[in-house]
């Protein structure tokens, strides 16, 4: 199967890396309907959309996803639309009325990707419960159980810890059956077992492809056990330029001009999230300064470099098991176009000539 690509929906004001270097990417609604039709244009597959309530260290105002997910449907062709939902912060019989009517506005595009929270001044902030680090993902896991129930059931009943369902009816069921594609992320034991036990993709921060191949092992392990398969994405922040030099020299600039204030408070607010779990394997449990100044540890993935040597990296990622980038940009104005334009109609290319030497191959085989 050929790999597929993502972006991260620029929902924020200050994009997606803690820099003073200036960038040039809006975050206006107009700016997503513009990016989205770029995107559908050049090859990209999905746009993720990301959830917060009350602004972290990195940005003092962003839109909310499912909103956005909604107005995009009605804007857009054929680009999948994933909107990030809080578990904890949401009744799970509510996102899946609201996912369903995006199904309908969308042909059928509709997406989720089940955040178990790390961010726990926004839980006390709207006064929710904070749970402890294993409890956040049983939550997520019994959301995503009343998800499916309602959209492939004619009276869904459920009886959870953190849920209940009492032979609820929802009409119309999802377009798409058995549902909406649910994606999750997650670094730790417990997040790997539940993308194991329910979930469709199991989404990477940044990682070298030792790290990222060693995840997809355990995973895909979890969900032998339950007779499933899980996909896997990764997030990468990616620099193209026309030479290495140049597009190291990027970085450079972004990391020496990093907003140091706004970096040191995002890791602070991340420790817990790192650190919480008894193995220690948390998100940004072994994140450096530097990675956290691409939130989501982009720059480990290594995508940055010509169109040539990216592309090469792409098809990398793809034969350790990986399904999907998702990729982030300083500069969504022109790089946006350019990575699909030049990243991934090469990535196209290099998969036809490995499909055409393993068709070679395989009709030697047989002779």
């Amino acid at each position: 199967m050929s790999i597929s690509f993502g972006y991260w929906a620029p929902l924020e004001k200050n994009g997606l890396v803690a820099t003073r270097l200036p960038g040039r990417t809006g975050c206006s609604f107009e700016d997503n309907v513009r990016y989205a039709e770029i995107a559908e244009r050049t090859g990209f597959d999905h746009l993720l959309l990301p959830t917060r309530f009350v602004a972290s260290s990195d940005s003092g105002e962003q839109w909310e996803a499912l909103t956005i997910a909604s107005a995009l449907a009605v804007r857009t062709r054929k680009i999948q639309l994933i909107a990030a939902v809080a578990s904890g912060l949401w009744p799970p019989a509510v996102v899946a009325k609201i996912l369903t009517t995006i199904d309908y506005l969308s042909g059928g595009r509709a997406a989720i990707n089940v955040v178990s929270g790390w961010l726990k001044d926004e839980y006390i902030a709207l006064g929710e419960h904070w749970l402890d680090h294993d409890e956040r993902y049983r939550r997520s896991e019994e959301f995503i159980r009343v998800l499916r129930a309602l959209w492939t059931e004619d009276k869904a009943t459920f009886r959870g810890d953190f849920y209940r369902l009492n032979e609820a009816e929802m009409q119309p069921k999802p377009l798409q059956q058995p549902g909406p594609t649910i994606f999750q992320g997650g670094n730790s034991k417990a997040a790997k077992q539940m993308a194991g036990k329910v979930s469709d993709y199991y989404f990477m921060n940044g990682n070298t492809l030792v790290g990222l191949e060693q995840q997809i092992r355990e995973v895909a392990a979890y969900a032998e056990e339950h007779r499933r398969k899980v996909r896997f994405g990764v997030n990468a922040f990616v620099i193209v330029r026309e030479t290495e030099q140049e597009a190291r020299d990027v970085l450079r600039n972004i990391i020496e001009q990093a907003d140091t204030a706004t970096v040191e408070a995002f890791q602070r607010q991340v420790r817990h999230a790192g650190s919480a779990t008894a193995e220690g394997e948390g998100m940004w449990a072994d994140s450096s300064f530097e990675d956290l100044i691409q939130f989501n540890d982009g720059f480990k993935t290594g995508l940055i470099g010509t169109p040539d040597q990216v592309a090469g990296k792409i098809i990398d990622l793809q034969e350790i098991g990986i399904d999907l980038v998702l990729t982030g940009f300083l500069h969504y104005d022109e790089e946006l176009a350019q990575f699909g334009e030049q990243v991934i109609s090469r990535v196209r290319a290099l998969e036809a000539e490995r499909l055409g030497k393993h068709s070679v191959q395989t009709a030697s085989a047989g002779k």
